[in-house]
Parts: structure tokens; C-alpha cells; sequence
């Protein structure tokens, strides 16, 4: 398991449980052994299984853990996830911080879903951002790959993006077309992608040697449309800002490459699954 999502496990365990759960401790009986499911009273897209079992695993190595679906799969309302069994005070201590991530990661695979659908039939990926909640990037991210969208970069460290703020204090073209050069030289591999936000900077852009690919902020469609024509095929194109489930598919029809959608992770609902013991 990725160190930060290990550590994101213990950090939620030590928040909720703390010294003890004193409810189970002193309701229910120390030998008590039972079954439990987790249930989907909705509708949705699997995301967390493992992050599940890892807290189950935290709590009591001796719960058995049985995915009844495989990470990404469709469910129905109704349809069983989980199922558990061992040691009720066990299952009980563990069973919200288990949920709080399924529910969470769940929300985001479903959303997710919702956009790549979207988009069908165009040969168009959908991407995610930065827009993550502190901490969560690791998870919340394998939840967008989970519901079928596509990682964007991971962070600051590893993909060039070059954005409005960084062109206002980085100067002309000039100076643009040496950094550029300074990273294929330091860092070779390294993606390298600018943000263009009207036609003018898409042309400037693309007289400059060295790029990977552009990012077209706020276009309209018609926008979209010219730079794709531009473009003619030498760049990987972004669309993003502002796009919706209503939008994404004529956004997707312009010809871009990828269009990416902050609300797959910032604006997903959880989804509401509960664990039944039986």
C-alpha cells in the first residue's frame, strides 16, 4: 500500500477510536462473534475496497473480509459489497472509518462514471486536477482511475504546467522559450504544458519549440473549435474550466484531446452505503 494512503488509515483510526470504543467495550460482550455486509442503498461505482479491508485489518487480523464486487464494478441499490465476519466489538470499532472511505471514494468513482459517459462516442479522455482534498490526492485519484477517468499530473513535482500567473511574472517569449529549454535540458521526460486562455496565446505557443501540450482555459466551443484547427494535430489539447455534465459532451465533440473537470474530486457527493451486521 502507497505510504500516504497507510498513513491516511492510521491518522483516520487514531481520530476515531482514539484509546477505545467505549460503546462496543461496554455493550457488547467480549466473546461475541458475528456477520455483517456492507449494503449500497443507492446506485453506484465500487471505489476503496482495499482501504476498506486494510481498516478491518487494523482493528482485528482476524476478520475475514470478502469483496462481493471487484474495485470499479457498477452496483445496484440494494446489492451486497462486503461481507465480514469475527469478532463484533472488532467490526463495530471498525465499521465508519471503513465507510467514511468507501462512501467518499465511492462518490468520486461514480461521478467519474458520470463524465466519461458523457463523452461517448468521442475518442476523448477525461482528467482530473489538483482540486483534491489535503491528503486524500493518492486515494482520491485511484478513485477517478475506478470510475474510468484518466489521472492528470499527481502534483507540483512531476508535469510542467505552465499557468496565467506564471506567464504574467515569466515575461515574453523570450524568456518562456529558455525555461522551456532549461527543463528539456534538466529534466528530461518531464511533461510540459501551457495554459492558453485566447487564440492568440494558442498561436504564440505554438511557435515555441519544446512543448508537450496546452491546456485552453475558459474557451467557448467555437474557441475550442479554432484551436483544435490550429493546432492541427502537433500538441496534446486540454480543454478545462467550468465544465459540467450538461456541457461535456459538445466540449468533447470539438476534437480536444482531454477535458478536465475539477468536480470529479471536489464536488463528489458520498455515496450513501451502510454496514448491516446479521
Amino acid at each position: 500500500m502507497h505510504p500516504d494512503a497507510r498513513a491516511l488509515i492510521d491518522a483516520a483510526l487514531r481520530e476515531d477510536v482514539g484509546d477505545g470504543d467505549v460503546t462496543s467495550t461496554y455493550f457488547i460482550s467480549e466473546g461475541t462473534r458475528s456477520k455483517a455486509r456492507v449494503i449500497a442503498r443507492e446506485a453506484g461505482i465500487i471505489a476503496g475496497l482495499d482501504i476498506a479491508e486494510a481498516v478491518f485489518a487494523d482493528i482485528d487480523k482476524g476478520i475475514g473480509f470478502w469483496k462481493r464486487v471487484e474495485e470499479g464494478q457498477a452496483f445496484a441499490r440494494g446489492d451486497t459489497l462486503i461481507e465480514v465476519e469475527g469478532r463484533t466489538r472488532s467490526i463495530l470499532t471498525a465499521e465508519r472509518t471503513a465507510l467514511n472511505f468507501l462512501q467518499r471514494l465511492s462518490g468520486i468513482a461514480t461521478q467519474t462514471r458520470s463524465y466519461v459517459d458523457a463523452v461517448k462516442p468521442h475518442p476523448v479522455e477525461v482528467w482530473d486536477t489538483r482540486k483534491t482534498t489535503p491528503g486524500w490526492r493518492i486515494l482520491e485519484k485511484a478513485a477517478v482511475k475506478a470510475g474510468g477517468g484518466t489521472n492528470h499530473r499527481m502534483g507540483l513535482y512531476d508535469h510542467v504546467m505552465v499557468k496565467d500567473n506564471h506567464l504574467v511574472a515569466c515575461g515574453d517569449l523570450v524568456a518562456l522559450q529558455t525555461a522551456v529549454d532549461t527543463v528539456r535540458r534538466e529534466r528530461p521526460g518531464t511533461r510540459i504544458q501551457f495554459e492558453a486562455a485566447t487564440l492568440e496565446q494558442v498561436a504564440d505557443f505554438l511557435s515555441l519549440r519544446g512543448i508537450d501540450m496546452l491546456l485552453l482555459d475558459n474557451m467557448s466551443t467555437d474557441q475550442l473549435r479554432e484551436s483544435v484547427a490550429l493546432n492541427a494535430g502537433r500538441l496534446w489539447l486540454e480543454a478545462s474550466g467550468g465544465i459540467t455534465l450538461e456541457t461535456i459532451g459538445d466540449v468533447a465533440a470539438t476534437g480536444v484531446n482531454a477535458i478536465s473537470v475539477g468536480a470529479l474530486t471536489h464536488s463528489a457527493r458520498a455515496l450513501d452505503l451502510a454496514l448491516d451486521v446479521f
